[in-house]
Parts: C-alpha cells; structure tokens; sequence
C-alpha cells in the first residue's frame, strides 16, 4: 500500500522521519524560541496550579462540561495583555485555524488568503466553495489590493494573514491592516510565529505596530512556540468568540485543551511579561550575530537559508549534527524550494551562534 508513492518521494529527497534527536545537540531547529521548554520553575507551577483543581484532565468539550477555571484565567490574562474584548482556548494552532476560516467564512462571503498562509489555513480553505477563496501573492499589497477591489461580493471581505511567517521569517506589511480597514474586512491574523518574540510587549505584530485591536481584528496565537507548551487561542471581539462557539466545529467537537498545558501556558505569559526587557536585549543581540555572520538581516528569529537543492540540505544537516549542532532541513512541499531552516533561540548563547553560522557559511 503506497509504495510507489514513498519511493517518489524518496527518489526526490523528501523522504521524512521521525527521529530521536541526540538530547545534547544544541538546537537551533524547534520553534522553542524562548527556551522556556526547559524552564522547570514553570513546570512545576504549571503542576502546582493543576493539582489545586479538583480533576486533572478536562474530560469534555467545552460546550458540556470541559471548561474550567484554569482556561478561563489564561483566557482573561490574554484578553488583558492584548487588548481585546474576548478570547476562547483551542487545542491546537491548526484546529485553530480549522475553527476560524470554517466557521467565519459564510455563504456569499470572499476570504483572501497569503499563499504562504500555515498549511492548517490552507486545509480549512478546501471546506468553502472554489469561488470564496482568493489566494494573494506572499506579502503583497499590490496583488491584494487589486483582487480585493475586482472581487464584486455583497458577503463579507475576510483577509487571512500570518504576523511572521514560518519558513521566511518575515513580517506581515502593516499595509494590509490598512487595506482590511479600508474595505471593511475581517482580518485574521496567525501569529503563531510572532507572539512572544516580536512588539515592545513581545506581544506579536499588533504590538510590533503598534495598532489598537478593533471589531474586525482576529488574533490567533499557539502555545507551542515562544510558550513552550501545547495548545492555541484565539482573540477576538466578543460577538465572534460568540459565533465560533456556537458554529466552529473543531471546537464543538472537540475535547477541551489540556489543563496542565493551559496553566503552563498562563506560566510563561506572565513570565514572558515579567522578563520582557531581559528577552528583547538577548533576541537582539542574537540578531546582531546573524546579522554580522550571514550578512542576513531579520526582525524575526527565523533565519531561512536558501540552499534550492534537497540532497544537499539533508548533507548539510547532517554535518552540522556531527558537529553538535541541529538546525531544519525544510524541503517541498513546506517550501518551494529547500533551505536550511536555523532559528536564533535566545537560550544559544553568542559563541555558539557564531560558530554554526561559521560552519554553514564554510557548508553553503
């Protein structure tokens, strides 16, 4: 079963594994952006606060009996923290986004979507008609503009955008925030990549910006990157938390998220909030090494090097790892063409940056 298909795909180099990574290689690889994965003083709050409830597992949706107070504390920190109205936990960044492009996207409406948009959005797109989706050239305004202004449609303009995006590691043009409140468009923003790490509150790219949360702003946000633990939310006026709740499916029927994951979550909330200034100065300092290493300049800890060649990603891999160090070899169909994925996490100190950016430049 499938064997033609595998030996496809491992006769162009994109054959994938699962792998047990040696724990003492230094990782540049995860989206552990922070390194608060191996912060055990919030474990083990995160374990405190849940051995406080009086069960330990949610045990039901939402929707019966599966909320509790420990969702509703972080839900209420982030609604706080960011500045909107109302905020709803979901298991996953991709039931998340499964969740918001299903549900919001109603009969008449015209979602436009980046075409370098999380695969999870571009799953959920397959659940609409053909003619409600519009997909826009990465980051551009130009293309935006101009099909958001052809598309004739009494529905609503709903735009689906990342605040920084997974693979290239670049910022979401404030731009298309103008372009949403121009048109009245729901804008629907991913910022799976950018909360924590990006704004003056590492609060993402609404902080980054500087732009006050309004009616037609979505915020979508995982716990799973720079928070160091599982799970996602959702931030939005309270009349749309409202309809995904009662319309999103990958809510409805769905377990509620984990507890332990939640309250680890709120753990590295208020973490990230209390150590801000000390975060900020060590992502730029990071920065500042890539910059003076790879001649690469980011805003985010996404460093993406274009290699355009799937064996030699793979031997680059490979050789970086015989030196101790891991970094992503990301090919098709996660990028259209290969590159050798590192990210800067702040728990690399300089020397160590320094010297695998020496390496790959002397692998490249």
């Amino acid at each position: 079963m499938y064997s033609k298909e595998l030996n496809s795909i491992k006769k162009s180099n994109r054959f994938r594994t699962r792998e047990l990574y040696d724990e003492n290689l230094i990782d540049l690889a995860s989206n552990d952006y922070l390194g608060l994965t191996a912060n055990k003083e919030l474990f083990q709050n995160a374990y405190q606060r849940v051995l406080k409830n009086s069960y330990t597992a949610p045990k039901a949706s939402m929707l019966v009996n599966g909320y509790s107070t420990i969702h509703k504390e972080f839900e209420d920190a982030l609604k706080e923290a960011n500045g909107f109205e109302d905020a709803l936990i979901v298991g996953s960044g991709f039931l998340a986004n499964l969740s918001m492009i299903e549900a919001l996207v109603r009969k008449g409406d015209t979602l436009f979507i980046d075409e370098e948009y999380h695969a999870s959005g571009m799953v959920a797109t397959r659940l609409l008609s053909k003619n409600q989706v519009v997909i826009f050239e990465h980051n551009s305004v130009k293309d935006l503009l101009e099909k958001i202004s052809n598309v004739k449609t009494k529905g609503r303009r709903i735009i689906a955008i990342e605040g920084v995006y997974s693979m290239g590691g670049d910022l979401a043009s404030k731009e298309i925030f103008d372009i949403a409140n121009e048109y009245d468009a729901l804008l629907i923003v991913d910022e799976a990549h950018s909360s924590g790490v990006i704004g003056e509150n590492l609060l993402g790219i609404f902080d980054y910006y500087g732009i006050t949360p309004k009616k037609n702003h979505i915020k979508m946000g995982t716990l799973g990157k720079a928070y160091g633990s599982y799970g996602a939310y959702i931030l939005a006026s309270s009349n749309i938390i409202d309809f995904l709740l009662n319309r999103a499916k990958a809510v409805i029927y769905t377990t509620a998220p984990s507890l332990f994951d939640t309250a680890l979550g709120l753990e590295s909330l208020k973490f990230i909030q209390k150590n801000k200034k000390l975060i900020k100065n060590r992502i730029t300092s990071n920065l500042k090494v890539i910059k003076e290493s790879l001649g690469i300049t980011s805003n985010s800890l996404i460093i993406p090097i274009e290699i355009g060649d799937n064996k030699k990603v793979i031997t680059i891999q490979q050789k970086l790892k015989e030196d101790g160090y891991l970094v992503g070899a990301i090919r098709q169909p996660t990028v259209k063409s290969a590159i050798i994925r590192l990210i800067a996490k702040i728990d690399i100190s300089a020397e160590q940056l320094e010297q695998v950016c020496k390496k790959l430049e002397e692998l490249r």
